[in-house]
C-alpha cells in the first residue's frame, strides 16, 4: 500500500511512528506504559506539543487565520512528505513544479476531527489538504491508500 505513495515521498520513506530501534524515552509521568511514547518534539514545536503528544493550541490557516483543527484534536508525528510549494492558483499554473520536503506533522486519524479544511482533487494516489476558506495550500496530505491519516504540516499552519 505505502508503494502507491512512495513517489510523493524522499527515497527513504520512514513512518509516522518512531522507529523501533530508537524509542523516545518514556515519560516519568506515563499514565500508561502500554501505549509507545509519542515522538520528541524538535525544539521549536516542543510548546505546542502536549506530554501525551496532541496539539496543545488551535492550528489555524497562515493566510486567513480560519480554525483547521481544535486543541487535542491531533497527535504530533514525525514523517518526511514532499508537499507542493504553496502558490497562488494563477501561479501554481504557470510555474514550475517544486516543493518542500516537510518533517513535522500533526496527525489526523479522523477527517471529520477537522474544523475546517478542503481536499484538492486526486493527484495520482494522494489528496492534498487546503484551508476550506482561502483555498491556501497544500497546507497537508493524505494518501488515498491510508482512509485513516491525514497530515498537517506544521510549518504551514499558524498555532493559537
Amino acid at each position: 500500500m505505502a508503494a502507491a505513495c512512495a513517489g510523493m515521498e524522499p527515497a527513504a520513506p520512514s513512518s509516522p511512528a518512531p522507529a523501533p530501534a530508537a524509542p523516545s524515552p518514556p515519560s516519568p509521568s506515563s499514565s500508561s506504559p502500554s501505549s509507545p511514547s509519542p515522538p520528541a518534539a524538535a525544539p521549536g514545536s516542543a510548546e505546542l506539543v502536549c506530554a501525551q503528544g496532541r496539539n496543545l493550541k488551535a492550528v489555524l490557516c497562515q493566510r486567513c487565520g480560519s480554525r483547521v483543527l481544535l486543541p487535542g484534536a491531533a497527535t504530533f508525528a514525525r514523517r518526511e512528505l514532499l508537499l507542493p510549494a504553496m502558490k497562488k492558483k494563477a501561479v501554481a499554473a504557470a510555474a514550475a513544479s517544486g516543493g518542500d520536503v516537510v518533517r513535522e506533522h500533526w496527525l489526523v486519524r479522523d477527517m471529520f476531527s477537522f474544523e475546517n479544511v478542503g481536499f484538492t482533487r486526486d493527484v495520482g494516489n494522494v489528496k492534498f489538504l487546503v484551508c476550506a476558506d482561502c483555498e491556501a495550500g497544500p497546507i497537508g496530505w493524505h494518501c488515498l491508500d491510508d482512509k485513516d491519516s491525514f497530515y498537517v504540516a506544521l510549518e504551514r499552519v499558524a498555532h493559537e
